[in-house]
This record gives C-alpha cells, structure tokens and sequence, in this order.
C-alpha cells in the first residue's frame, strides 16, 4: 500500500522558552495515511445494508465519509447483506459471489436473525468463526484490518416491544450471541466494536428508530460509526 506523511508540527512554548536553552519547544507528530483510495466489504444483514434508510444513512456508507472526512479516500463500500440472513445465508452468499479481490477495510455484523429464529447458538459460534476467517481471508490475512460489530438490541424498538416477546429476555439472548461474537473474535486479535449498549437507547429515544419502527434510524448508524471509525483509521494510519 503506498502511503504517505503527513507532518503535523505542534509547538508548545512554556514562559516563551526553553529553561535550558532559551528555545522554543517544539513537539513533532508524524501520522502516514493511505493515499489511494481505500477499498471496503461490509458483511452482514440488515444492519449492514441500513433496512428503511437512505443507502448514504447507512453505517457502512457512513464510515466511508467519516473516513473520506479525515483525509483517508475510501471507495463506495462492497455490501454482501440482506436483511433477514442469518449467518449460513451469508456463508452461502459470499461463495455464491466468488469474489477474489482484496480490500483493505472488512466489516463484519452478523447474528441477530440467528437469535430472532431461535437458532443453535454453539451452530452460530461454529458459523461466526468460519465467517471471521472468511473476513480475515478478504482482508489479505491482514487482521487488523478487519472489524467486527456487536449485534443491536432490537427488543428495545417498538417493533420489539410489541413482538410478544419479553424484552429482557430478547436483551438476555442477543447478550448471549454478542458473548460469542465477541469472545472469538477477540480470540483472534481481532477490533470488537460494541454498539450494543447505545442500541438499547432505542427505548426511550424514539429518534433513534427507523419509520419501521424495527431498525436503526441514520441518527443511530451516526453513533455506530462514532464508535467504529476511530479503530478503522487507527487500523489504516500511522502514528
């Protein structure tokens, strides 16, 4: 990957010099970012491609600006996700695109479809692992280039709370799958980022629900990102 330095001087000046030698201080920082143009995969569901929001309102698209914003280029994202997969339907997906390029940014969120359906959770843990390493594969075996997402909290959303389903016992079984997704992914050295908690806002902040009233508004994709983005562009600088 070409890259190239940024060079940011910081000068600090304590009483306007130098106690030693009467010079002014200066702090140098080099941060190296990409100068082409990054590539991105999102793999998913539902989350993934931003279900009843603008494509651009989506949280992979989002991250492409917030990275484009702090001077990294990253492309248009590739999405591999479809609302309502589960993790097989993804595996199934992905061999079905025959991909053999290489990208420099992979997300991966997957596991709530499996949690709504009432799926194995130990075929999920088999399942993820095999995802992760499908991941791992897309990102040039370069693993810190490789990001996972926690699983949103969707018993907190009206559609939840009118699903006859008990809400803390909907929390208690996405806890469950996140404990799994989290556990080998951090297994692998692998960046966990956990939006899980905020998703839970959803209850008491209606702003942060789509107009179906079961998924992510753009306003909560926002603080997704918010999360994410420092990882990805550590991941991708320097410093």
């Amino acid at each position: 990957m070409k890259l190239t330095a940024l060079i940011l001087l910081l000068s600090t000046i304590a009483c306007g010099k130098s106690s030693t030698n009467g010079m002014s201080k200066t702090d140098t920082t080099i941060i190296t970012v990409p100068t082409g143009e990054q590539s991105y995969l999102a793999l998913g569901d539902s989350y993934t491609i931003g279900e009843s929001v603008a494509q651009s309102s989506s949280f992979p698209y989002q991250l492409a600006a917030s990275l484009n914003s702090q001077g990294i280029k990253a492309r248009s994202p590739k999405i591999i996700a479809k609302t309502g997969w589960t993790t097989n339907e993804l595996q199934d997906a992905i061999r079905a695109e025959a991909l053999s390029t290489k990208f420099d940014i992979v997300t991966l969120l997957i596991g709530v479809n499996n949690q709504y359906r009432g799926n194995s959770i130990a075929t999920y843990r088999t399942e993820f692992k095999e995802l992760l390493q499908t991941a791992i594969s897309f990102a040039g075996g370069n693993k810190a280039h490789v990001f996972v997402v926690s699983i949103p909290d969707w018993g907190a959303t009206p559609f939840g709370k009118q699903s006859g389903k008990g809400v803390q016992e909907i929390a208690e079984e996405i806890d469950a799958f996140n404990a799994v997704n989290k556990e080998e992914t951090l297994k692998e050295g692998i960046s966990y980022t956990d939006i899980t908690p905020g998703s839970r806002n959803a209850a008491t902040n209606n702003a942060l629900v789509a107009a179906d009233g079961l998924h992510p508004s753009g306003l909560m994709y926002k603080d997704w990102v918010t999360l994410l983005a420092p990882s990805v562009y550590k991941a991708l600088s320097l410093k």
